[in-house]
């Protein structure tokens, strides 16, 4: 995990990569994922506006005395990612030192952390100070997992444009709040 770690990148360069490819698509995936790109800085950006950590969240993590690492797999056009990415980074500002490795330049860590047989992201791997995996967790909260459920259930009553909607409205409106809590439970 260190040689993972050691190859991941900070937040903002997260965010001039993710820039720099809708500006200038280097390839067919960049080209073909425009839209996508777009969709997801907008809503980092939102999210970097109007996330504010919970104080309970921020005495819950104190009292647990992590002295690790917070390792997060992404791309900026995932739309899970683009809600809850930027709030752990926000969360854990200034206490613990996150990371970000960039699913797409190497699927050896992603296939380590496969969601159902899938490379969903975000994936979030919490290390110890030693880079030992303590737990992981993602893609997504609780509720966008039982509205993704929902929709597999039943595609015809629930189709994947309302999915979609209502995940993207939850997550604007929780603001991180669940994916915080939910990882704050695994440290």
């Amino acid at each position: 995990m260190k040689n993972y770690w050691e190859k991941s990148i900070s937040f903002e360069e997260y965010l001039t990569i993710g820039k720099k490819r809708l500006e200038n698509p280097a390839s067919q995936q960049e080209i073909d994922y425009k839209k996508y790109y777009e969709l997801g800085l907008q809503r980092i950006d939102r999210t970097l506006k109007k996330y504010v950590p919970h104080e309970d969240q921020l005495k819950e993590l104190e009292s647990k005395n992590f002295e690790g690492k917070i390792l997060i797999i992404s791309e900026v056009w995932c739309g899970d990612a683009s809600s809850t990415v930027p709030a752990l980074v926000k969360f854990f500002e200034g206490k613990n030192e996150v990371k970000i490795f960039l699913r797409d330049s190497d699927k050896s860590l992603i296939n380590q952390f496969l969601t159902n047989g899938t490379e969903s992201i975000p994936k979030v791997i919490i290390l110890d100070k030693d880079f030992n995996v303590k737990n992981s967790w993602g893609p997504r909260p609780k509720y966008g997992k039982e509205l993704l459920m929902k929709y597999k259930a039943d595609p015809e009553a629930y189709p994947k444009e309302t999915f979609y909607n209502d995940l993207q409205i939850y997550y604007a409106k929780n603001r991180g709040k669940d994916a915080v809590q939910e990882i704050l439970e695994l440290l």
